[in-house]
């Protein structure tokens, strides 16, 4: 089946019935499609609740979403150097954009994105019902994609990812009741899936068969058959709901596991991309070694001239397009040429976190984050956006220029 003709029977889901039960082996999970990002969503998920009285409640949520929505002071806690240093910086720029995406969605359609799974468990606590957060992690999903994209498809992940961060296009009022027959964050991932088919599997049809496991072995855990069966509530968006129920009735017939352990690693990096920080640098390095050979030491430092030049230059330009700290232009500058050779320590590194510790993010950044990353504008306002811009720019810029500099040292060597 196509990508389309797949995401076509998915809105078929949605139009159609919003509850489905589903008999597992003496208990009846009861689906509860949203198929409304608006108030009825929230209110049909509290009466469904309220009338079956389910011995547990899932949703699908993560923790980190969930974290986001309920912990005010995450973003507080926060250690801008420290993320960096451990090389999480693509991985938060990622999350960011993505929960500006879903804020912006949210202000456009006039409720909080995941407003109906916050409620479904304020209501499961309120009434002392068990709960639990069934979906994958949204970095773990990403990274993923990542690993499964070729050279080509990751400059188109990433360019689709940024521009649904920066875009300051407004929706017209068909595109928003559009949207208020889908989870936002489903939507992204199906218009991800068809502009990119190759990571379909991994934003899609992997998010179901994972949702479908995860509910399954928290019922199994924490809800004992009975007679009458006693029923759990599951609260996903609506376009998973016949892919669920597939991957359901196959777990329960023993068809197939419902370990999904799998699904949460991520797929080891291929021998291209293992090989080309280390082939690089022994590229500029035969380079400077054949100009020496060629031309003496004149022409070899001509070449070193040019590379560090190209490479600092344009890392520095990407400094200067974040609008950077001077000292966090001169550090990419600096140490771009350095860090090529040094494949594991990027120099977005420096840039970064010299930019978090002289601006250093205040209380009120962390506060407004989640709302600033939803325009361009707010990216740039909030330190701690901006130190992420540096990094990812620095890192961006010194390596085009690491890619510039090899033709330009290579046809300098040519010429004589």
């Amino acid at each position: 089946m196509s990508i389309e003709a797949d995401i076509n029977e998915r809105d078929k889901m949605r139009t159609g019935d919003t509850k489905m039960i589903i008999p597992i082996e003496g208990r009846e999970l009861v689906l509860i499609g949203t198929a409304h990002v608006s108030r009825e969503s929230i209110d049909e998920v509290r009466n469904i609740i309220l009338e079956e009285k389910p011995a547990l409640i899932c949703v699908e949520l993560d923790k980190g979403r969930y974290a986001s929505m309920t912990q005010k002071d995450t973003w507080e806690k926060l250690d801008m150097v420290k993320v960096f240093r451990e090389g999480k910086g693509f991985l938060l720029l990622a999350n960011l954009v993505l929960s500006g995406f879903q804020r912006r969605m949210g202000a456009e359609l006039g409720v909080k994105p995941g407003e109906e799974m916050k409620a479904a468990l304020d209501l499961a606590d309120e009434l002392g019902i068990p709960h639990a957060l069934c979906d994958r992690e949204v970095q773990i999903t990403l990274r993923r994609a990542w690993a499964n994209c070729g050279l080509w498809n990751k400059n188109k992940l990433l360019a689709a990812l940024l521009a649904s961060a920066f875009t300051t296009e407004k929706l017209e009022a068909e595109e928003i009741e559009e949207l208020k027959t889908r989870s936002e964050l489903d939507g992204m991932m199906e218009e991800l899936a068809s502009y990119l088919p190759e990571v379909k599997e991994t934003l899609i049809d992997e998010r179901d068969e994972y949702l479908a496991s995860k509910i399954y072995e928290n019922m199994i855990a924490k809800v004992p058959p009975a007679e009458p069966a006693r029923r759990i509530v599951a609260v996903v968006g609506a376009g998973h709901m016949q892919g669920m129920r597939n991957h359901l009735e196959k777990i329960s017939k023993r068809e197939k596991s419902a370990d999904v352990s799998a699904l949460d690693t991520i797929p080891p990096r291929g021998k291209v991309s293992k090989i080309l920080p280390f082939l690089i640098p022994i590229i500029i390095l035969s380079l400077i070694v054949f100009g020496f050979i060629r031309g003496g030491a004149d022409l070899s430092l001509s070449m070193l001239r040019t590379y560090v030049l190209w490479n600092g230059s344009l890392a520095a330009l990407g400094s200067i397009l974040a609008l950077s700290h001077p000292l966090a232009i001169l550090a990419a500058f600096i140490f771009a040429p350095i860090t090529t050779f040094t494949p594991f320590i990027g120099v977005g590194l420096f840039s970064g976190a010299i930019q978090a510790v002289i601006k250093k993010p205040r209380v009120t950044d962390a506060q407004n984050l989640i709302d600033d990353t939803a325009s361009l504008r707010g990216f740039y306002r909030n330190r701690i956006t901006r130190a992420l811009l540096v990094f990812f720019l620095t890192q961006l810029g010194g390596a085009v220029g690491t890619f510039v500099t090899i033709p330009a040292m290579a046809a300098e060597l040519l010429a004589r």
